[in-house]
């Protein structure tokens, strides 16, 4: 890759950076007046990032192309950025059921920078080319880069890395449009100056996990893995998962109680090809060849459904979860019997 493309940055002039008008007496304010400051702040950050719900719907649409495509979302950061990014990458493996293959993090100063500071991790270029290297990124992918500052050089010159390696990119900045890095996509949200100067684990932080929440969820709504706001991909791993999948079937099908968990079990412990196996009759495998025809989308194969309302949650004693950890799924990976 080319060498020497980073320039100084004059830090004081990134609106990140600004000093906040009504901050000035921070210092001296009360607990409930300090709450409140940051509170009205925050509620900013709500506004900044649905200013850019356009950009957002692009950024998903492009992650929804490459993931359907056989490709990876690949999250890139420093410090909270990296963060925020990794907590998006984790959540979507149990929220839509894909293999934890196909969602990646890549943080500056590797996982230890998930629970501590990593001096420098931030400007390592070095690091970030070596990272996307081994990451082996390639034309299949999209990079989401995190930086709420804009200038974070590890991210730009993952970015960078990315768009040599001719994958699709988005960029995430609380730094406005002054940001620009080439990207494909940029999200710029203007969140402006913090309550404590440079803080951009507040106002920032906030702007930046709505955009990727907002991005991550409509680009796997896109791929079929929701159907009418249920979680309808959902692997239950653990008691409260077990619990939701059996309310989802109910609500989709109007079983009782032990009718669902019974068909959930029948399926492998997968909802969606459970509420395949009930309204169109088949087995499970002829269900997984279904969803495979008609690219995982469940409306696709069973149409408009009717919601029954589920009278109560499903609660589990000690004993019920016991029998049922013991149905569990196979070990997380490329699945070839569905849509990504």
């Amino acid at each position: 890759m080319p060498a020497g493309r980073r320039t100084a940055t004059d830090f004081a002039r990134l609106a990140t950076e600004a000093t906040h008008p009504r901050a000035a007496k921070l210092d001296t304010l009360g607990p409930e007046a300090i709450a409140d400051l940051m509170l009205t702040e925050e509620a900013k950050a709500l506004k900044a990032a649905h200013a850019q719900s356009g950009e957002i719907g692009r950024a998903a649409q492009l992650c929804a192309d490459r993931l359907a495509a056989g490709g990876r979302l690949i999250y890139v950061g420093a410090g909270t950025s990296g963060r925020l990014g990794t907590l998006d990458a984790v959540e979507c493996v149990p929220t839509f059921g894909v293999p934890p293959s196909r969602v990646v993090a890549i943080i500056a100063g590797g996982p230890a920078a998930l629970t501590r500071s990593v001096e420098g991790a931030e400007d390592n270029v070095r690091e970030a080319d070596q990272r996307m290297r081994r990451a082996a990124v390639g034309p299949n992918d999209v990079v989401i880069g995190v930086a709420a500052s804009g200038v974070t050089p590890f991210v730009r010159a993952a970015l960078e890395y990315a768009r040599f390696r001719r994958a699709a990119t988005v960029f995430v900045t609380c730094a406005g449009a002054t940001a620009d890095t080439g990207a494909d996509v940029v999200v710029a949200m203007e969140t402006g100056p913090e309550v404590i100067a440079g803080s951009t684990r507040l106002k920032a932080g906030t702007a930046t996990k709505v955009a990727l929440n907002a991005i991550s969820t409509a680009a796997f709504v896109l791929l079929g893995k929701t159907y009418a706001g249920l979680m309808v991909d959902v692997r239950p791993t653990n008691a409260k998962l077990w619990a939701r999948a059996i309310r989802i079937v109910r609500t989709l099908s109007g079983l009782d109680e032990a009718g669902a968990r019974r068909l959930i079990e029948k399926a492998g412990g997968r909802a969606k090809v459970a509420l395949i196996m009930h309204h169109a009759g088949v087995s499970a495998p002829k269900a997984r060849e279904l969803l495979v025809i008609h690219k995982g989308s469940l409306r696709a194969i069973v149409g408009d459904l009717p919601l029954h309302s589920v009278d109560a949650p499903v609660e589990l004693g000690a004993a019920e979860r016991a029998r049922r950890g013991k149905v569990r799924e196979p070990t997380p990976g490329p699945r070839s019997d569905e849509a990504p």
